[in-house]
Formats: C-alpha cells, sequence, structure tokens
C-alpha cells in the first residue's frame, strides 16, 4: 500500500470536521447581521415615533445641535476655544427662555424689531421703510387695555388743564408779561386754586406711574413714560415746598395741552385716515383737522417756544430775584430737572422734522421720476 492510501483514512474526518467549524462560523454571522439589522430597525422605529409624538421638541434638538457645531467651528477659526462652551451654553439658555411654540421665533422681521429701539416718532405716526413721514396716523386694532388708558387719559387731562387756566391772571398775562422786576409770568399767577390744581396733578401721575407698572401693555414705551412721570413728581415737590416758584408749575404743566391733542389724534382717529383726506364724512373730517391743527400749534408754541423761554425765567430770578439759599437750592435742581424734559421736547422735534425732511424728498424724487 502506498503512503497516500495509508493516510486516507485520517484526511476524512478532518475535512468534514473543518466544514462543520466553517457552517457554525457562517451561521453566528448571520445571526449578528440580522440581530444588528434588528436593533437598527427598532432604533430608526424608536426615532419615527419620537418624531411623531413631539416634532417642536425633536426640531429644538436639531437647531441645538447646529448651534453647537456651529460655534464650535467659529470659535477653531477665531481661536478663541475657550469661547466655545460658554457661547453654547448661553445660546442654549436664551433660546429655551423663549417659548418653542411661538411662530414668531424664527421671523426675521420680528428679531429685528426687538433689536430696535423704538422711537416716539413711530408711535403716533406712520413711518415708512425709509423712515418718512406717511399721511395719517397709524392704524390701530382693538386693544382694551390701550383705550381705556387713553381715556383715562383725555378725562383726567381736561380738570388738569382747567385748574392751570383759573389760576393765571389772563389780562396781566396778555398784557403786559413781565413783571416791574423784569421776571416773566410771576406776576401773572394768582394761586387761587393751587391746592386743587397741585394734588390733582400729582394724583394723577401716581395712578398713572402705577397703571403703566402694573400694566404695561397699555402704552408702547412703559420705561420712557415710568421715568417720567418719576421725573415730573420730583419736579413738584419744588411748587410744593417753595411758595415763589408756584408759577413754573402752571407754566410746566401747560404741556399737557399737546398731551391731550396727542393722545386725541390717535383715540378719535383709529382707521388712520390722513387728516386732509377730501372724501372723508363731514364732521369727522372737521373733529380731525382741528386736532391735527391744535396739536401742531401747542407742539411748536409750548414745546419748542415756552418751555425753553423757562430758562429766561431762571436766569432772571437767579440774577434779580435776590433768593434765599432755600430758593437757590430749589432753581438749581429745577433747572437740572428741566433740561432733561427740554432735552426730550427737542429730540422728539428733531426726530420728527426729519421725517417730514424725508417726505417731502421722496415726494421730490417721485415728481423727478414722472417728469
Amino acid at each position: 500500500m502506498s503512503p497516500l492510501n495509508a493516510n486516507a483514512p485520517n484526511t476524512i474526518p478532518a475535512i468534514s470536521q473543518i466544514n462543520e467549524e466553517t457552517n457554525v462560523d457562517a451561521k453566528e454571522e448571520i445571526e449578528q447581521d440580522d440581530s444588528t439589522q434588528s436593533q437598527q430597525q427598532q432604533q430608526r422605529q424608536r426615532q419615527q415615533r419620537r418624531r411623531s409624538a413631539s416634532p417642536i421638541h425633536y426640531k429644538h434638538n436639531a437647531i441645538m445641535n447646529a448651534l453647537r457645531r456651529r460655534v464650535k467651528t467659529k470659535a477653531k477659526t477665531s481661536k478663541h476655544k475657550y469661547q466655545a462652551d460658554d457661547d453654547i451654553n448661553t445660546n442654549i439658555n436664551t433660546r429655551n427662555n423663549h417659548d418653542l411654540n411661538n411662530p414668531r421665533r424664527n421671523n426675521l422681521n420680528y428679531r429685528l424689531s426687538k433689536n430696535k429701539r423704538s422711537h416716539v416718532v413711530e408711535q403716533h405716526y406712520k413711518i415708512d421703510r425709509n423712515r418718512a413721514l406717511l399721511p395719517g396716523v397709524p392704524k390701530y386694532d382693538v386693544d382694551l387695555a390701550r383705550d381705556i388708558h387713553d381715556f383715562f387719559n383725555l378725562i383726567c387731562l381736561v380738570p388738569i388743564i382747567a385748574l392751570n387756566v383759573l389760576n393765571w391772571d389772563w389780562d396781566k398775562l396778555f398784557e403786559q408779561p413781565h413783571s416791574k422786576d423784569g421776571i416773566p409770568f410771576i406776576h401773572c399767577w394768582t394761586g387761587e386754586f393751587f391746592d386743587v390744581f397741585f394734588y390733582t396733578t400729582v394724583a394723577y401721575f401716581i395712578i398713572d406711574l402705577l397703571w403703566v407698572t402694573f400694566m404695561p401693555k397699555a402704552v408702547k414705551s412703559s420705561s420712557t413714560i415710568i421715568q417720567h412721570h418719576i421725573a415730573c413728581l420730583l419736579y413738584l415737590i419744588i411748587p410744593y415746598k417753595v411758595t415763589r416758584f408756584r408759577f413754573l408749575m402752571g407754566v410746566c404743566i401747560s404741556v399737557e395741552i399737546n398731551t391731550w391733542f396727542l393722545i386725541a389724534r390717535r383715540v378719535f382717529n383709529k382707521q388712520g385716515f390722513p387728516p386732509w383726506t377730501i372724501d372723508l364724512p363731514y364732521l369727522f373730517s372737521i373733529k380731525v383737522k382741528l386736532i391735527s391743527i391744535f396739536f401742531y400749534v401747542t407742539w411748536i408754541s409750548i414745546r419748542c417756544f415756552l418751555h425753553p423761554y423757562v430758562f429766561v425765567v431762571f436766569y432772571g430770578m437767579a440774577k434779580r430775584g435776590a433768593l434765599t439759599e432755600e430758593e437757590k437750592v430749589a432753581l438749581s435742581i429745577g433747572s437740572c430737572l428741566h433740561v432733561v424734559f427740554c432735552f426730550l421736547n427737542g429730540k422728539w422735534t428733531i426726530d420728527l422734522v426729519n421725517s417730514k425732511i424725508r417726505q417731502w424728498k421722496t415726494k421730490t424724487d417721485e415728481v423727478k421720476s414722472g417728469l
């Protein structure tokens, strides 16, 4: 027998054993592939259930992941890696503070409007994209809180204005506005109803201050009004303590006449019609035109001329008034507060005039392009 035939019986079992081991390994690989596919399928099913159950939160997580990647990339490129984690946490906290169901969150115009400072002119006038005035007043939707606050001001300012009028001698005011000492207005003040006038004014400012503090939605610029009312209440301490300066309260409070027409201009023309439109109803047209005329007349005469003229009164009293120490201190404090009010009046007037100039330029450009 040859050597090959002698080893044949031992070779056959070895080959069969190898085939069995190969089959076992193949079965294990197939089972592992099946288990991996089943795990991946289960994971995809869980993700689909999670998406269908809370799409907003899934979208929020996706936004957070994208934000992390963007901030990390930005930190690497700018070589400020240590700021990456802080920027991520800051942005995440900022986004978490917003309501996920708020549809305005991704609105570009809404985000830009929150960062832009609001001007007083924009609250009472129609402004285009070039910040030029448009005819009429802004159209206001129904807002009960704002309407009630507006009517409160229209009603409460009337007795304040009337009491101010009753405390002046109008014959002297028109015939000889300057006294013998050369101090304007001081001899025209009678002060017969000063107590009622003072307490009514203080009550109005306190009530309106509390109103705007606890219901800021009633106005557009609550912080400005709160600061204004606090400054006014501090200003009113001077005429209460110093009898000689009480006439200055009457001069300064006269600005509430313009405030009344400012609010009336909005309340009685909620549709936002231009006051000089021809096809308006007759009585409505007269009402809107008169309110608009008196608004501009009182704005120019009181805010632009009378209030700055108070500094002439301050100068006359300081030079020829023979003031006591208490009156000198009161005059100094009053001058500082009055600078703030005149600065605000000047700023609002400049904004109004600039908007008017842009409006005229826009009309001129339109006429030239039409020609």
